[in-house]
């Protein structure tokens, strides 16, 4: 049996972690819902269309200018009002394979996070 495939289902809307999107001149392109609630004290839906270095320190933007040269992602922890977090940011290509931005996917923490070796 065949699960039905909505097209007007926005699944990211829906995905239970913060995510943005922005091009390859660092401009936010989009959001997901969570993103807009995290980012709220900043704006929110309203950062739409600004850079990404208006939101950020001059340390991290060098760190985000290298992820848009170099094509990279970038990993780390935050601690922010009495949570972690783990931060995400990873390239996105488009449809033809070209790189288009970068993608952060924000994913909060619990106190205990286990750790498995497999193999």
């Amino acid at each position: 049996m065949n699960p039905t495939i909505s097209p007007s289902f926005d699944w990211i809307e829906h995905y239970p972690l913060a995510v943005d999107v922005c091009d390859r001149d660092g401009v936010i392109i989009t959001m997901n819902r969570l993103a807009e609630e995290n980012f709220k004290s900043w704006g929110g839906r309203a950062l739409l269309g600004k850079s990404v270095f208006d939101c950020h320190p001059e340390a991290a933007n060098v760190i985000i200018r290298r992820m848009l040269n170099e094509e990279s992602a970038n990993t780390y922890c935050t601690v922010s009002k009495g949570g972690r977090k783990l931060v995400h940011q990873c390239p996105w290509y488009d449809s033809s394979g070209t790189f288009a931005g970068l993608v952060e996917t924000i994913v909060p923490l619990p106190a205990e996070v286990p750790t498995f070796q497999r193999g």
